[in-house]
């Protein structure tokens, strides 16, 4: 069997938050979940149901989300606290994850719906998989990332220096890699290298 034939009937949880000029990227892999024969559930942080940018408009993202999924996006603390109760995911990613939302979790604040989302999941011990864009990564993110990484349940997306010379502190998820980040995050192991060198 192919690896990729596990992930086929997996229940997900997609979470995106508003690292808006990643949004592209996402709803590609968004689309390969879908065609490998994964389930699912579209949410988003309010900055991300909000706000409308150079990258388009907020309700164009949440249409294209139901256009992919064929399910509504939870966009509120309600409609997220109830996913660990009913054990609606077997893997939630969140993917664009900002560096605010990292902050977050690390800190274990929950006032928004992708971070209620998050604990919600945890609350049955399934896995977590981050795929990071930030600016501040290597700087004030840092700290924020280590922790996480540092518990229980967290998995990263391998993480890319985007612009090492425009942007010296940012780095960025390798979205292609989620896919095989869940994979491996569902047999307990975080996929190596975890920061790599872009080409």
């Amino acid at each position: 069997m192919n690896d990729i034939d596990k992930l086929s009937g997996l229940k997900v949880g997609f979470a995106v938050c508003g690292s808006f000029c990643t949004f592209a990227k996402a709803f590609e892999v968004l689309e390969d979940l879908v065609s490998f024969g994964c389930e699912v559930t579209p949410i988003m942080s309010y900055n991300a149901y909000s706000t409308d940018t150079r990258f388009g408009t907020a309700q164009q993202h949440a249409a294209r989300l139901y256009e992919i999924t064929g399910k509504t996006v939870l966009h509120d603390i309600a409609a997220t606290e109830p996913i660990g109760p009913k054990k609606m995911f077997d893997v939630l990613v969140v993917a664009p994850c900002t560096g605010n939302t990292l902050a977050k979790l690390a800190l274990g604040i929950v006032d928004s719906p992708v971070c209620m989302a998050v604990k919600s999941h945890l609350r049955n011990q399934r896995p977590v998989v981050i795929a990071a864009s930030t600016n501040d990564a290597l700087s004030g993110a840092a700290k924020n990332i280590g922790t996480l990484r540092n518990y229980k349940n967290f998995y990263f997306v391998p993480l890319l220096q985007d612009d090492c010379l425009g942007k010296p502190f940012s780095l960025v998820a390798d979205f292609k890699k989620i896919p095989q980040t869940i994979l491996e995050a569902l047999d307990g192991r975080q996929i190596q290298p975890v920061y790599e060198i872009k080409p």
